[in-house]
């Protein structure tokens, strides 16, 4: 086996001992010898997850996306390492968002270089001349997004290149510059690790790496060797928001271009819990053909202090009708909700039938979408921009599809309908809009 391959039998193996209890793990380990454990301990891609370990194929470019805490400046320092083992004459670039980012976190940092070199092996580290010599030979240079000319005259056999997310004004030169210095060798490449950014740049890399089947996207909970309470609290407190989406889950979180509602504007309105609600109103989208789309189903209640909030998201996929009427109806009964109200416009009186049939007391009033989805909708997202609208938690599919939502009717966000969206402008526009929850908005 090479360093850089792990075989399944060594995978299974590495399974197997993990499972053992920590008593039992240490008499293993005390039966072998300092050799034997050194090579146990250094042979990163038995320990390393998927999503550490290079997809092969020589992309010119490979992108790792993810979460903080995914193992990406791990991954990093350990196929460069690698690379260096395997050509002696290698010139590589590493290139930060600063010189001192480069070299606090992918030199001398925990999952730097200097950490993952193996037993035996001589590495010198200029941090004046900015430089890392490998014991085979070959050569790493620092360079800064910040300052692209260095990049400008150098070539390279291969980079990488760390957190280019967060590279800034100049970050595109420094790309550009580096790119086109990347003719040693036969297989150029470059390694991008980073949190994701709805940045110009970071659009340009994923698509270069998309063509190559070389995008790895990571949360930070697939890396089985954090400690369980970091990741615990970590997503008690951030799951499902703006950031922990961004930071934790790795995704790359944009606003469509005229769209009604914005990540920011959903953040803002954030809210841990609802108060105590006087009223509550079921939102229905129901689906177009039996069986398929989803329905959207979204409960929203209006609290003593006047605001409105969106407190579930119950929508659900690919059932019957009499599927979807029995999740309306439970969602009714978990909140006492007074009113469901529903779009009529695929079924008329086909909905009202189905979801009394589910619940024969349920309070069901069914609307007529006389206008465009943006049009209805453009009021509610006012009630959010007045900061009359509180999301009482988190709900990653129906802000998604908000944030779709586009003025003048276009829809750019998942899915080929915003069942879910639908459903919340529904029942908020009973709800705060309409006779018995009126309110009037005013924006500063």
């Amino acid at each position: 086996m090479t360093p850089e391959t792990a075989h399944p039998d060594d995978m299974a193996l590495l399974r197997a001992f993990i499972r053992l209890p920590a008593r039992q793990r240490a008499q293993v380990l005390a039966r072998l010898s300092d050799v034997q454990c050194v090579e146990w301990f250094e042979r990163f891609p038995i320990w390393a997850h998927a999503g550490q370990l290079d997809p092969g194929g020589d992309p010119l470019v490979w992108l790792i996306q993810a979460g903080r805490g995914f193992g990406k400046t791990r991954a990093g320092a350990e196929w460069l390492s690698g690379l260096a083992r395997r050509e002696p004459k290698g010139r590589f670039a590493l290139v930060g968002g600063n010189a001192e980012d480069v070299r606090r976190v992918m030199v001398e940092g925990p999952s730097g270089l200097l950490a993952v070199a193996r037993s035996g092996e001589a590495i010198e580290w200029n941090r004046t001349r900015g430089e890392v010599r490998f014991a085979s030979g070959a050569t790493a240079f620092v360079y800064s997004a910040a300052a692209p000319e260095a990049l400008r005259g150098p070539e390279h056999h291969a980079a990488w290149c760390d957190e280019t997310g967060k590279w800034g004004r100049r970050g595109d030169a420094a790309w550009d510059n580096l790119m086109l210095g990347l003719r040693l060798g036969s297989a150029p490449r470059v390694l991008v690790t980073t949190t994701p950014r709805p940045t110009e740049l970071m659009r340009r890399v994923e698509r270069l790496a998309d063509k190559a089947a070389a995008v790895i996207r990571g949360r930070t909970r697939d890396n089985p060797h954090l400690p369980e309470r970091f990741v615990e609290a970590m997503l008690e407190t951030y799951a499902g928001t703006r950031l922990g989406r961004q930071e934790l889950d790795g995704e790359l979180l944009e606003d469509a271009e005229g769209a009604l509602w914005t990540r920011g504007l959903i953040e803002r309105a954030r809210a841990e819990v609802a108060p105590e609600l006087v009223r509550v109103v079921i939102g229905v989208d129901p689906p177009a053909s039996a069986g398929g789309d989803a329905c959207g189903i979204v409960a929203t209640g209006l609290g003593r202090d006047g605001h409105g909030y969106v407190i579930e998201d119950a929508t659900v996929s690919g059932v019957s009708p009499e599927g979807w009427a029995r999740a309306v109806a439970a969602c009714a009964a978990r909140h006492g909700a007074d009113r469901v109200v529903a779009e009529k416009n695929q079924g008329g009186e086909m909905v009202a039938s189905v979801l009394r049939g589910a619940d024969t007391g349920l309070p069901v009033k069914l609307v007529h979408a006389s206008r465009g989805k943006d049009a209805r909708a453009e009021p509610v997202a006012t009630l959010y921009e007045a900061g009359k609208v509180r999301h009482a938690g988190a709900f990653p599919e129906l802000e998604n599809e908000l944030c779709g939502l586009q003025a003048g009717g276009g829809y750019e966000g998942p899915g080929r309908s915003p069942d879910r969206a639908d459903a919340l402008v529904w029942a908020m526009t009973e709800l705060m809009l309409g006779k018995r929850g009126a309110a009037r908005v005013t924006l500063m």
